[in-house]
């Protein structure tokens, strides 16, 4: 009888701005959960991991120790280390409702990214993450309560039915409620980066189409765009804008694009406030016989890998998503393990990706 052979792990590849150990450790969760290594069977030895993940002795130590302090792993003297039975595991230490928008979509790039960022942190903190909608009343059990991109009304609604020992924090926008966490990225400070860009290309006329005003990120985009015009000293109404109704634009705003990017003088550039409004905009232009970049610069926002796949390549903003998920969960977590004042805000910079598709304007 043929003797069963021993799993075998793939090496693993480095991502920027994540740790090396985080990596591994992760790899070494998913084949646990995959069912590579079962409850109580013994892992390779901390050489033989490093052998087989192409990492060093210390990054594969690191990785496994951070698994057994978090009760996934266990190591006996003289035997191994083996994969603790799920009903022996520490129990989570806190629980956080993550509460999103009724039409959001877990699918999507933006908040994908930003769930991974709070799934990392909650797997490292010991944390169980609860997904809720709005509507619903995600305050039951919760220790805490992390709002994607809320509304104002929306995040006056939470804090209401929520209790005092319940910590209430804002992702992916700016919190408008005093004493209220955000964790976000400087959407100001983005805006300012996309016309600065395009002025520097020469660009005079550059129309601003964003999301609806009534989310937080999509006003500071709006307010530094038309700030950023300002500054910039562009020409007065010069600076064109149309506000969506939502992330993607309907029939009558495809429209109003149509009209605005015929006027005479029209916009030799757009700053697109979201992914999907920049592929809009590119199928609007196509329509109207206009070519991007030569006859428009367009300038967009979130990286997906599909947006260097575009034809031509999307200038875009790379947003710090999952370090921006990742900040939420560990503020909250510190801040009830020590019930200070509460956490604060923790606002990162979005980094600009010159591609194809933005260019010098035509010549008159």
């Amino acid at each position: 009888m043929s003797k069963a052979t021993a799993p075998q792990l793939d090496p693993v590849k480095a991502q920027p701005g994540r740790p090396l150990y985080k990596i591994v450790k992760q790899a070494l969760i998913d084949a646990i959960e995959r069912g590579t290594f079962k409850p109580g069977a013994r892992l390779p030895s901390t050489k033989e991991l490093s052998r087989q993940m192409s990492v060093s002795l210390v990054t594969a130590h690191r990785a496994l120790q951070e698994l057994v302090q978090g009760g996934v792993l266990e190591r006996t003297q003289g035997r191994g280390t083996f994969v603790i039975e799920r009903s022996r595991r520490a129990a989570p230490r806190y629980k956080l409702a993550v509460v999103m928008q009724p039409d959001a979509s877990m699918a999507d790039f933006y908040h994908s990214q930003l769930f991974e960022g709070m799934r990392q942190a909650a797997q490292d903190k010991q944390v169980e993450l609860m997904i809720a909608r709005q509507q619903q009343d995600p305050t039951g059990g919760a220790d805490g309560v992390l709002a994607i991109n809320p509304t104002t009304d929306d995040l006056a609604s939470l804090q209401e039915r929520m209790n005092r020992e319940q910590t209430l924090a804002v992702v992916g926008a700016r919190s408008t409620v005093d004493g209220v966490a955000s964790f976000d990225v400087d959407n100001t400070d983005l805006a300012t980066q996309a016309v600065q860009h395009l002025t520097r290309l020469g660009h005079e006329r550059i129309a601003y189409v964003g999301g609806a005003n009534e989310l937080s990120n999509s006003r500071d985009r709006r307010d530094g765009f038309v700030a950023a015009c300002e500054r910039f000293k562009l020409i007065a109404g010069s600076c064109a804008q149309l506000e969506a109704s939502g992330w993607r634009l309907d029939e009558r705003e495809r429209m109003q694009l149509s009209r605005l990017l015929n006027d005479r003088p029209r916009p030799t550039a757009v700053f697109a406030g979201g992914y999907y409004l920049a592929l809009d905009i590119y199928e609007v232009a196509a329509s109207l016989g206009l070519r991007v970049p030569e006859d428009l610069s367009v300038v967009g926002v979130d990286n997906p890998p599909s947006s260097s796949y575009l034809s031509p390549a999307l200038t875009t903003f790379s947003q710090p998503l999952i370090e921006v998920g990742q900040h939420a969960v560990n503020a909250v977590v510190e801040h009830l393990l020590r019930d200070d004042e509460g956490p604060h805000d923790h606002i990162l910079r979005a980094e600009l990706l010159i591609r194809a598709s933005s260019s010098a304007p035509p010549k008159d």
